[in-house]
């Protein structure tokens, strides 16, 4: 494997569809059981409560990171041994980026987008050089596919920064493109 250390943005609802679970859990798991560390939002709840369950169940390493605020609303997950729990949401942001080789987004709300694309304008401006992801499960992202390619198509961005984005439907086939990134980029 490629990285070391893996963070996964997804989302602290489980979402209509049983399949986002299954993936969280297929994550974690497959993760896990090539050694990768999962650096993950800390939460017990929705799909991160999935990834990290199935982290620890397979004896992954996984750190969580939080804010107080919502430690503080007991949604951090009690089974996670290395939490890191800091102030805001602006230092939970640096340190996931800091401690991660490279980020994969699974679906979620506004926070999993707003990690997703700190994410990538930290990377846009060479702040750091890890690959983005997006497992695009059910199409899930394919409105921001659509977005970045408006972007670009209007002028927003240019081919390298276009590029940053790397999608797949499945974890394997992210992971390689992710790999690829890497040596492309470096």
């Amino acid at each position: 494997m490629a990285f070391k250390s893996i963070c996964v943005f997804c989302g602290s609802k489980r979402g209509h569809d049983p399949i986002y679970a299954e993936i969280a859990e297929y994550v974690g798991r497959y993760l896990a059981r090539n050694g990768v560390k999962v650096v993950y939002g800390g939460g017990q709840v929705g799909l991160m409560g999935v990834l990290a369950d199935a982290v620890l169940d397979e004896g992954g390493e996984i750190i969580g990171v939080i804010p107080a605020i919502l430690a503080e609303r007991e949604v951090a997950h009690q089974g996670v041994v290395d939490m890191r729990i800091l102030a805001t949401m602006q230092a939970r942001k640096a340190l996931m980026v800091e401690i991660s080789d490279a980020f994969i987004c699974l679906p979620g709300g506004y926070g999993t987008l707003d990690e997703l694309y700190e994410a990538l304008t930290l990377r846009q401006l060479s702040l750091h050089t890890g690959p983005c992801g997006l497992l695009n499960t059910k199409g899930f992202f394919d409105p921001v596919l659509t977005m970045v390619a408006h972007a670009y198509d209007e002028g927003f961005l240019g081919d390298r920064h276009k590029q940053l984005v790397v999608a797949a439907d499945t974890l394997p086939e992210l992971l390689e493109r992710m790999s690829v990134d890497v040596e492309l980029v470096s």
